[in-house]
C-alpha cells in the first residue's frame, strides 16, 4: 500500500523531510491583534516574533479545517496524520472529524490521525519514525501500533527565555513575571503523558537551566542507543548547540538532528527558546 504523511505545522522538520514528496505540511494561521500570519513556506518568523514583542496581548492560533486535511488524504492508499497534542490545540480534533467524513464516503482508504501528545519536535520524531517503518516494509495497522508505543515512550522538554506570553495568556501573574525577570529566573518545562505541561525545575540564567535540563534528560531517558535526540531553537542556533553538548556528553543517543522553529513552535517557545524531544 502506498502511504502518505500529513503533519500539521507546529511539526518542525529537518530540510530532508520538508522536501519529501510523501509529506505535505497542513498550515495553522496565528494571529497578533489584527495580523495574521499563515504557517507555511512563507512564515516569517523574525516579522511575527518582533510583532509578538510590540503587542500587550496574547498570540493566538487557528487550527486547520478538516476540509484542509481531508484535500490532502491520500486517495490511493494509507494517510497518517500528525498533530499537535490535543491539550493544546484543536488540529487533532479537526484531523480526527475530516478523517470521520472521509470515510463515510471512502470505506476502503485508511487513515490514522496520531496525537503528538507533545509539540515540535516532538511531532518531528513521531513523524520520522513512521518514515522509518514505511521504508522497513511494515504493513498498515502494524505501523500504528509502533508508532503508539514509540510516542509512549517518547519525552519532550523545553526552557524558555522570555515568560512574556505566559504572562499575556494568563498563565504567570504580572507580579510573578516582574520578580521571575528581575531574578532572571528561567523554568525547565516538561510534556507530561497526557499531552498537557508541567514545570519541572527552575533556575538564575538560562545556561542553568539548560544545564539542568540536560541531567533532567540524562535521569529519565530510555533506551538512548536507540533513540534520536531532536533540538528545536527560537533564532538561537548557537544556544542549540549548547544544549546539544550538554546532553550528548552524558546520554548516547544514537544520533541528533537540529531545526528552527517554525510558526507555532516559535509563538509557544518565543524568541530564545529550546524544545528538547527524544
Amino acid at each position: 500500500m502506498e502511504y502518505k504523511i500529513l503533519v500539521d505545522s507546529c511539526t518542525d522538520l529537518p530540510l530532508e523531510l520538508k522536501e519529501d514528496s510523501n509529506l505535505k505540511v497542513i498550515p495553522l494561521s496565528l494571529m497578533v491583534d489584527d495580523k495574521v500570519f499563515v504557517d507555511n513556506g512563507e512564515f516569517n518568523q523574525k516579522e511575527f516574533i518582533k510583532t509578538m514583542k510590540e503587542s500587550p496581548n496574547s498570540p493566538k492560533s487557528a487550527c486547520p479545517s478538516p476540509e484542509d486535511y481531508m484535500q490532502a488524504f491520500n486517495k490511493d492508499g494509507g494517510t497518517f496524520v500528525v498533530t499537535l497534542s490535543s491539550e493544546l490545540s484543536g488540529s487533532y480534533n479537526s484531523a480526527e472529524l475530516a478523517k470521520r467524513l472521509y470515510l463515510e464516503e471512502n470505506p476502503k482508504n485508511k487513515i490514522e490521525v496520531i496525537d503528538s501528545r507533545s509539540a515540535s519536535v516532538g511531532q518531528t520524531l513521531i513523524t520520522m519514525k513512521i518514515k522509518e517503518l514505511i521504508s522497513e516494509g511494515h504493513l498498515f495497522d502494524d505501523i500504528v501500533q509502533k508508532v503508539n508505543t514509540f510516542r509512549s515512550e517518547m519525552k519532550t522538554k523545553f526552557v524558555l527565555e522570555s515568560l512574556d506570553n505566559l504572562r499575556k495568556n494568563g498563565r504567570l501573574s504580572h507580579l510573578q513575571a516582574i520578580v521571575a525577570n528581575v531574578l532572571n529566573i528561567k523554568p525547565v518545562m516538561g510534556g507530561t503523558s497526557e499531552g498537557t505541561i508541567e514545570k519541572l525545575e527552575q533556575a538564575r540564567g538560562i545556561k542553568k537551566a539548560l544545564i539542568s535540563m540536560a541531567k533532567i534528560i540524562e535521569r529519565d531517558v530510555i533506551k538512548p542507543q536507540e533513540r534520536i535526540l531532536a533540538i528545536a531553537h527560537c533564532n538561537c542556533l548557537e544556544r542549540a548547540h549548547f544544549i546539544k553538548d550538554e546532553i550528548m556528553r552524558r546520554v548516547p543517543f544514537k544520533d541528533s538532528i537540529i531545526v528552527d522553529t517554525a510558526g507555532v513552535s516559535t509563538m509557544y517557545a518565543n524568541e530564545g527558546g529550546i524544545i528538547v524531544a527524544y
